[in-house]
């Protein structure tokens, strides 16, 4: 049987660093060119590309620059809540 496990808090920032570092790339913006518009250190965002380490202050930074800061504001927004099970599901 298959178990579908949440993602790890080490997934979500692996694919948060990928997906960021995707956009700069789609945006043709060079990490230096980010550094310099963002006003974060191109230590930290070599940083981050490589190893999703970085500050959150840093990191809404670089969304800004990169036109993904409102992607932000649907962090921890109610979701509706799914079943248990089947039983659940029927009453």
């Amino acid at each position: 049987m298959l178990s579908f496990l949440p993602p790890t808090p080490n997934d979500i920032q692996d694919i948060l660093k990928q997906k960021i570092k995707n956009r700069r790339k789609e945006l043709k913006i060079t990490q230096n060119e980010l550094s310099l518009r963002s006003d974060v250190s191109l230590g930290s965002i070599k940083r981050f590309e490589s190893s999703g380490q970085i500050s959150l202050e840093s990191l809404l930074k670089i969304a800004f620059v990169l036109d993904c800061l409102e992607d932000f504001k649907s962090i921890c927004t109610k979701k509706d809540i799914l079943p248990n099970s089947i039983e659940e599901l029927l009453w």
